[in-house]
Formats: C-alpha cells, sequence, structure tokens
C-alpha cells in the first residue's frame, strides 16, 4: 500500500488535485482519443452508457490513486516530498503508469534531478498528436505542485 492512503494528508492532496484536474461525470463518454471514461477519468473497464453515483466515483478514485502510488514508488528510487509524489502520481494517472516510469521525469528524479524532473512534467501536453491546452494547463499546475516541496 502507497502513502496516499485514506486519511492521510498526502492522500487526501491526491484525491483533491487529480479529481479537480480530472472532473467528475457520472455516466461515461468518450474522452479525447476515443476512450471510455467515468468518474474521474476511469478508464479501467468503462463501457459507453455506465453510469455510477459519486460517492462510487470517490471510492473508485481513491482505490486506483493508491495503485498508481504504489506503482509510481516502485519506478521511483528517491525519496519523494509529499507534494512531488502527488505531482508525479497524477501525472502517472494520466499518461499510465508504464509511460511515467519510462518517463525523462521520473529518469531526472532517479539521477537527482529534481528540479528538471518537474520541468520535464510540461513535456506531456499532448493527446493524439495535438498539444491541449487543457493538459498544459494541468501540466503548468503539476510542475508548480512538484516545485514546491522543493523550495
Amino acid at each position: 500500500m502507497s502513502r496516499l492512503r485514506k486519511g492521510t494528508a498526502a492522500g487526501a492532496l491526491a484525491v483533491a488535485v487529480v479529481g479537480g484536474f480530472e472532473g467528475l461525470r457520472t455516466t461515461a463518454y468518450e474522452d479525447a482519443v476515443g476512450v471510455g471514461t467515468i468518474c474521474y477519468g476511469e478508464t479501467r473497464g468503462v463501457h459507453l452508457g455506465d453510469h455510477k453515483t459519486k460517492p462510487e466515483c470517490d471510492a473508485m478514485l481513491l482505490a486506483r490513486l493508491n495503485e498508481f502510488a504504489g506503482r509510481v514508488e516502485a519506478c521511483v528510487k528517491r525519496p519523494m516530498p509529499d507534494k512531488v509524489e502527488v505531482a508525479f502520481v497524477s501525472l502517472a494517472y494520466n499518461i499510465g503508469e508504464g509511460a511515467f516510469c519510462a518517463s525523462s521525469v521520473a529518469r531526472l528524479y532517479n539521477a537527482g534531478e529534481s528540479r528538471a524532473a518537474c520541468d520535464a512534467i510540461m513535456r506531456f501536453n499532448r493527446a493524439g498528436g495535438h498539444v491541449l491546452s487543457g493538459l498544459t494547463n494541468r501540466r503548468k499546475r503539476e510542475r508548480a505542485l512538484c516545485l514546491e516541496d522543493l523550495s
């Protein structure tokens, strides 16, 4: 189990940050690249026409963030302050944990280049090969969060 558990400050921050970025939609829809999505950006096992309640969505987000945090913690070998971890989990939740673990963000952080790792978050502002302003704004906020704990 990761540090982003229910009842922890990091867990509450992660839910607020990722939930805020993703937005809540209780009926399944196709995202910008045609993937079935529901709740706070959940794509696993989603079919168009699915419906969830807000409490179901909240529980689903908490469980998924814990999974993603565990994977981020496994591929980032250096200790992470809470806000750095939340920024990294938010990025991994959006791009996938495999992409995160293979990313310049993880590589730079593991090499001790924390500030460069936070800056590298900005490279992930595309979907379907196109720059999206919503992703650019999200990456700016993730980068700022990441840098907060480095000062």
